[in-house]
């Protein structure tokens, strides 16, 4: 993850913040040249059975590539920054680690009529605090290895697509008396019985059908929006009313999912720092939940994007 990106996804928060408008580029084409260095270095001395001419050849071979990038914009920015995220593509994140409760306070609007935090604020906007009970559970029983994700080729809720990917969530059982509540609290938040082990995740919100769970998912602009609503800016800020106060959480969770900080002078030690209106935003180095969720963000940023790569790659011959 390159620092450059890590300012640009940073900066498109703060612009948000600000109502400003929020801009990604895309790597087009990457000429890769190479340069041969020869050097050639020799010494005279007077001659005897000690000192002797000596003498050396050194060959670098030098690579310099080039990046050019270009705006995103059209099909591609509704692809990759205004679709909703589907359920199949989140999901199977957690399967590789990720907390899942970062994962939802980050991409999930809501479960079933469980609303989580949104970027408008009110009382509306500041989310249910079942959500953020519901959230610290699953990263309990992810934990414990009590929590499952299945992907599986079938058809699909309506029946019309018999090749869609389905996705479910599955919660095992246990004897374990630290954990067992656990298990009942969330099956019985979900709505499942409590000899049901599995349950499908579908995409949409509202009251989901037996055997399922409806999962509403953001777009990378909510997300980025979300964070970008729940930065502390300077009270000037908001009294000349450039921007809006942040969102005030409730329940579990009353700390914003990335700490950014401002300042007018530009921090020593930081993970990434951005300027915006003469002022530094930054987060800090040795603030490791902010750090995890920024990442988290650059993941699911990469994920939404629909090319694959440069569209063209240039070589430059050998030349010296």
């Amino acid at each position: 993850m390159t620092s450059s990106g890590k300012q640009q996804t940073l900066l498109n928060v703060v612009r948000l913040r600000y109502a400003d408008t929020p801009g990604f580029l895309d790597t087009t084409q990457l000429i890769s040249g190479y340069q041969l260095q020869r050097n050639i270095s020799a010494g005279i001395g007077t001659y005897s059975l000690a000192s002797r001419p000596y003498g050396g050849v050194g060959v670098q071979l030098q690579e310099s590539p080039t990046f050019t990038f270009q705006p995103v914009t059209g099909d591609a920015y509704a692809q990759s920054f205004l679709r909703p995220l589907p359920p199949g593509n989140l999901l199977p994140l957690a399967m590789g680690g990720l907390p899942i409760d970062v994962l939802f306070r980050l991409a999930v609007q809501s479960i079933n009529l469980i609303n989580n935090a949104g970027a408008l604020g009110s009382d509306v906007g500041r989310g249910s605090p079942v959500f953020f009970d519901l959230i610290h559970d699953l990263r309990l029983l992810q934990v414990a290895g009590l929590l499952g994700i299945q992907l599986e080729r079938g058809p699909d809720a309506t029946g019309k697509d018999p090749t869609a990917d389905r996705v479910f969530l599955s919660i095992a059982s246990t004897d374990d008396p630290a954990m067992a509540p656990v298990v009942h609290e969330v099956r019985h938040i979900l709505g499942m019985a409590q000899n049901d082990e599995r349950v499908e995740v579908v995409y949409g919100g509202g009251r989901p059908r037996p055997g399922q769970i409806r999962l509403l998912t953001r777009t990378i602009l909510g997300v980025l929006g979300q964070i970008a609503y729940q930065i502390d800016v300077p009270l000037e800020d908001i009294t000349s009313g450039r921007t809006r106060p942040r969102i005030s959480l409730i329940g579990r969770e009353t700390k914003p999912i990335v700490v950014i900080h401002v300042t007018k002078e530009r921090p020593p030690s930081v993970f990434s720092w951005t300027t915006y209106n003469h002022k530094y935003y930054w987060i800090a180095d040795d603030d490791y939940d902010s750090k995890l969720a920024f990442t988290m963000l650059q993941i699911l940023l990469e994920l939404s994007k629909t090319s694959k790569g440069p569209s063209t790659i240039v070589t430059i011959p050998v030349s010296g």
